[in-house]
């Protein structure tokens, strides 16, 4: 096996320019590809087979075919293209040609839309050769924007033998664009590629592991998706193709060891974990732990108490009690004498769980602060002051927690909730503002294995399944146009009965500012439904302290039925708020729709939420609609949600040289992806020297981004 980085496929891709970067390889280079060997990963869409020139007789549909034939008649239709004040006049052609090796054999050469200059070409044509792909319209044999080269008389009569052997036959490559870089760019620098190397291409993977899964050598499999071979066979194709994804997810799942062995590298802040403290903690809560909060929360305290730092991911729906989990976190380390922050996506969920917190700590003498983006320049002053003296132990903020003025005096743990609404470099920001602090994510869209194993697989996973006792649950039900009247007389009944209710509006237009006027249109519609009610809207447009406002209103019930956006996805827990109503459901995801019927049902009362459509729906929509009102498992709906809507970009920002094409499904090819988590922790268990040498060229990569 060569890996040796000393291979001429380890060039730059200057090296195919003589040294210079163009415009090409600088677009190449900004997608991720920096080599020749990057390069390889970007295979053709389309590889076809063009033969040689041969009579009219072999031209089958859907099929290339280049012929020689004599111009019997030209059509032309004229029509107009306006470009500024002038008109453009373009022609659709319509070229007649006559067989040279068979006498009446006719087919016809269509050009849409052709410029004066080459509809002049085209009306002085007499003897050519083309080719392309072959139709058929109105009884006749056809090819559309054909390739065409004018030829004499002389040249047309020669014979078969003649034009073998100046036309070959071909494979036809047709590769994808890339970054802005057009097809026919790819295959001009593909073609630079000297002849000798492909093979030389060395190879990726042990010797063992591709003879134990029969898969083919990457050589081959290079080879063959290029076309070095001709037109692969359907099965020649996929046992390339799967070789190819095997190798990402091969690949994706080194970097994960990489990335997990950093972690390992660095020196933690060990924590003592005193039991009596804990109970005194927990006692705090008005209710009982779930066996699942108990034994994540000692997944946590383990880690707590190791050399290196924690890097651990929470899931569980909505309402599980993750955040009392990671408030015990927060407690133990703020007890070993550091202090803790935690970060929210938005302030109303900052502000809810400073609330809380404060609220759980009355009579404890810890201090506990607030940093959002809206206070006061003083305020925040004075905080800055506050967490860099060690006065402040435990604070909750936004994004303003990691800015470069927020400094800590020893932070020991980093919490962040949403983990989805945050970038990798922002968590790292946090955490890097004391070496070596503790960092534990929450997530309440839970995450497929799949998913799992090649985006967080450098994480420990902890999941939070069962739900607090006490709660009675969500009923959800698809509210179609005949029952809107029911539905508004259910809305009336839970709010005669002291309850609250939300109305979510979706996002329907590109412009804000015709957001906010549905939000308004709906909010007077409710008011008309409802004149004796208090209603308020809320939107994503109001300033900070107004939305803060709002929250803080409904919450104390100032508000029966709160109309808004779905900035209420996160950041709002009122117990008292029973019902909701998501307004033209089929415009969210699924995963966005579980995540906003946890806003009810978080208390001792039942919770309802209505799917309410104003139209006919497509059958798929209806499909992904009744997922939500068939099951309230986020497990079952992440599953669900991943299979109706793809994975997205599964390698992440920092897999340098993925195929970036799509090859790779998650659910088509999850088999793959398990072999290559199997195969890698294998040598890692052993520390393989081949993992060892491949994570070494990893830490000097300048191209692979530096997470952790």
């Amino acid at each position: 096996m060569n890996t040796s980085t000393s291979s001429p496929w380890f060039q730059p891709l200057s090296s195919l320019s003589r040294g210079k970067k163009t415009k090409t390889i600088e677009s190449l280079e900004a997608a991720g590809f920096h080599s020749l060997f990057d390069l390889l990963s970007i295979t053709p869409l389309r590889l076809e087979r063009v033969p040689s020139v041969s009579s009219f007789k072999n031209a089958h549909i859907d099929e290339h075919f280049r012929g020689v034939g004599k111009v019997l008649n030209i059509r032309k239709n004229q029509n107009f293209r306006v470009f500024g004040k002038g008109r453009t006049p373009l022609s659709n052609i319509t070229i007649v040609v006559e067989d040279r090796f068979q006498s009446g054999a006719i087919l016809q050469l269509k050009w849409f839309n052709c410029y004066p200059s080459l509809a002049k070409k085209l009306n002085s044509l007499e003897f050519i050769t083309f080719s392309g792909k072959v139709s058929f319209y109105q009884s006749n044999l056809q090819i559309t924007n054909p390739e065409y080269l004018e030829i004499d008389q002389s040249t047309f009569n020669q014979d078969l033998t003649y034009w073998s052997e100046i036309n070959p036959e071909e494979t036809l490559i047709v590769y994808p664009t890339v970054n802005s870089v057009s097809p026919t760019h790819l295959k001009k620098l593909f073609q630079k590629i000297s002849p000798s190397l492909w093979s030389e291409v060395p190879e990726t993977i042990p010797e063992d592991i591709l003879n134990r899964h029969n898969f083919l050598n990457i050589q081959e499999t290079f080879q063959t998706l290029h076309g070095k071979k001709g037109v692969p066979s359907e099965d020649q194709k996929l046992k390339a193709t799967e070789r190819l994804i095997f190798e990402d997810f091969f690949n994706n799942q080194v970097k994960i060891k990489y990335r997990k062995s950093i972690i390992n590298e660095k020196k933690g802040l060990p924590h003592k974990v005193s039991k009596d403290k804990l109970q005194e903690y927990i006692s705090l809560f008005p209710y009982k732990l779930t066996s699942d909060q108990e034994k994540v929360t000692n997944d946590i305290l383990k880690d707590l108490q190791a050399s290196s730092p924690m890097m651990r991911m929470i899931q569980g729906d909505v309402g599980s009690g993750k955040t009392s989990v990671a408030f015990l976190a927060a407690m133990t380390s703020i007890d070993n004498g550091y202090q803790a922050a935690l970060m929210c996506p938005t302030e109303s969920l900052a502000l809810q769980h400073f609330l809380t917190i404060h609220d759980l700590l009355k009579d404890h003498d810890i201090r506990v602060g607030l940093l959002v983006g809206s206070m006061k320049k003083k305020e925040k002053e004075s905080l800055y002051e506050n967490l860099e003296n060690g006065h402040i132990q435990f604070v909750i903020g936004t994004h303003a927690l990691f800015q470069e003025s927020v400094q800590f005096k020893k932070l020991g743990i980093a919490i962040i909730d949403e983990q989805h609404k945050f970038g990798v470099n922002q968590r790292i920001r946090l955490v890097e503002k004391t070496q070596g602090a503790h960092c534990l994510i929450m997530t309440a869209t839970p995450i497929p294995r799949s998913l799992s194993l090649t985006q967080y697989g450098d994480l420990d996973i902890s999941s939070i399944r069962s739900m607090p006792q006490g709660r009675k649950g969500i009923k959800t039900k698809i509210v179609h146009p005949k029952d809107f009247e029911k539905f508004l007389v259910f809305i009336k009944t839970r709010v005669s009965m002291g309850e609250q209710v939300y109305i979510v509006v979706p996002a329907i237009e590109e412009s804000i500012s015709k957001d906010i006027l549905n939000l308004e249109e709906t909010l007077k519609r409710f008011e008309h439904f409802f004149p004796d009610l208090k209603i308020q809207g809320l939107h994503g447009q109001l300033k900070a302290q107004e939305k803060n406002q709002v929250f803080l209103d409904f919450k104390e019930h100032k508000i029966d039925i709160l109309i808004s956006t779905s900035v209420i996805e996160v950041g709002i827990n009122v117990p008292n708020a029973t019902t909701m109503a998501i307004l033209s459901p089929e415009r969210f995801g699924l995963s966005s729709l579980h995540q906003l019927r946890g806003r009810v049902g978080r208390g001792e009362k039942p919770g309802f939420c209505f799917l309410v459509l104003d139209k006919k729906i497509s059958a798929d929509s209806m499909e992904r609609l009744q997922v939500i009102e068939q099951t309230t498992d986020g497990f079952k709906i992440a599953e669900e949600d991943l299979k109706m809507r793809g994975e997205g970009d599964i390698f992440g920002v920092e897999q340098s040289g993925s195929t970036k094409q799509d090859l790779a499904s998650l659910l088509t090819h999850s088999y793959l992806l398990e072999i290559a988590v199997s195969e890698v922790e294998k040598l890692y268990q052993n520390q393989d020297p081949f993992l060892i040498k491949k994570i070494e060229e990893l830490k000097n990569d300048p191209h692979l981004s530096k997470t952790i």
